[in-house]
């Protein structure tokens, strides 16, 4: 098999949608010899920053010598990203490979309860860790906990970065609902670290992990202080990084007994951290720069308007906004609409995304002075922005991803790799900007 003809393959699985639930998960492993039985692993959840904050957990084992594979998702641009040993993606021929493999297993299921494309990545991806031989694997939930495909395995620690509103649909429209999905990944004697700060979740998840017999640790501002007291450093940009080096820093020391770590180790884990696409700048060679983030529902929006402000220039911003419709999308118009002297709006490429004319009267209303511009694609939204000195693109990581290859900072890839994040995503069109009044 061709890693074109996998990925092919691997996009055809989400014919099957999405379905939450632990059965197929736990027969496809057994299938493939039960490989999360033979990896030990950090369980991470939560609304936002748990992708931020897997990346300084995994910087840091790989500091202390650790050979250490990632999960992680969605995939920003390559389907490699998804599947990380020492930050080393995952090669074309290995995916090629395992989907291969996959396949006669796959054969065992009927067609009514086949298995999800997230479902298949995921024991694709305990196969290959185990293969590797991972001294530890970083395994963040797709989505929610409780049901999520990931939740199969039995971590040294389970971490629960925050828990905001965000996939109400599937995981209830309550805090507390959300709280008790994530709460899920809460194991049997298995310590919990949370940064949590609404008090109905912290309720939900102490109350859970108490029953569980789950030793408790809560990541206050304090605790976030002490760590920068004693020397810890992110590169990574905006506020709320410190506290998830902080949630990071107290997981390692959760389960020191099992992996120990130094705190050499964790300050060079913390130093040298990357994940792109969260608060990253870009400076082109005409002096202007191009901030890319992720930010994709209310807490993520508001984390960048207040990292906005760190900014110079911010206050003359132009902003490149493209968001899901099934998003709260017009409480994110008037975070971020108020920024801006410019507001380009642009489709994603998603059969969930909220249109331009959607988006407009929101940013509009949230800000009459700004010029808002309906833009039919990315690239279109980017020479409209011409030489603008500070432009902003987020909304969506699918956006964020898409403006990567734009701007060159990451290869070309199959035309089917970075829609693997989605159901179905139609063409995009590449026609001129037209300004809506």
């Amino acid at each position: 098999m061709k890693y074109a003809e996998a990925i092919r393959f691997l996009y055809d699985l989400q014919l099957f949608g999405s379905k939450l639930g632990l059965e197929n998960t736990r027969r496809l492993a057994a299938l493939a010899g039960n490989p999360q039985d033979k990896l030990r692993f950090i369980h991470v959840a939560g609304t936002n920053g748990k992708g931020s904050t897997c990346a300084m957990l995994e910087s840091i084992y790989r500091a202390s010598g650790l050979r250490v594979g990632m999960f992680t998702s969605p995939h920003l641009v390559a389907f490699g990203e998804r599947i990380q040993v020492n930050r080393q993606l995952i090669n074309e021929a290995d995916v090629a490979r395992l989907v291969q493999e996959m396949q006669p297993m796959l054969a065992q299921f009927p067609a009514d309860s086949h298995p999800t494309f997230f479902e298949v990545v995921t024991v694709m991806a305990l196969r290959y860790f185990t293969e590797q031989g991972c001294d530890l694997v970083i395994w963040e939930t797709g989505l929610g906990g409780r049901l999520d495909a990931t939740n199969i395995v039995t971590p040294l620690a389970s971490v629960i970065t925050n828990i905001q509103f965000d996939h109400q649909q599937w995981l209830g429209d309550t805090i507390d609902k959300i709280a008790f999905e994530k709460a899920g990944i809460i194991k049997p004697g298995v310590p919990l670290i949370t940064a949590v700060d609404d008090r109905a979740a912290m309720g939900v998840l102490f109350k859970t992990a108490q029953e569980r017999n789950a030793p408790f640790w809560l990541v206050s501002r304090a605790l976030a202080e002490e760590v920068e007291v004693r020397g810890f450093r992110v590169p990574l940009a905006g506020e709320h990084q410190v506290i998830n080096a902080a949630t990071a820093v107290w997981t390692a020391r959760a389960i020191a007994k099992e992996i120990s770590v130094s705190d050499d180790a964790m300050r060079a884990g913390l130093a040298g951290v990357e994940w792109p696409g969260r608060l990253q700048t870009v400076a082109r060679p005409s002096g202007r720069k191009i901030l890319l983030d992720g930010a994709h529902n209310v807490g993520s929006a508001e984390m960048l308007r207040n990292a906005l402000w760190e900014f110079s220039g911010a206050k003359r911003l132009t902003l490149v906004l493209g968001v899901m419709r099934d998003k709260d999308w017009q409480p994110m118009c008037r975070l971020l609409a108020p920024l801006s002297a410019k507001i380009l709006l642009v489709p994603v490429a998603s059969r969930r995304a909220a249109s331009t004319a959607e988006l407009a009267p929101a940013c509009r209303e949230a800000n009459p002075a700004a010029e808002v511009v309906e833009c039919v694609s990315l690239a279109a939204a980017l020479e409209r922005a011409g030489y603008d000195p500070f432009v902003v693109v987020t909304g969506s990581l699918y956006l964020v991803g898409e403006a990567m290859e734009l701007l060159g900072l990451a290869p070309a890839v199959h035309a089917d790799e970075r829609t693997l994040n989605d159901w179905h995503s139609p063409a995009v069109s590449t026609h001129d900007c037209n300004v809506t009044h």
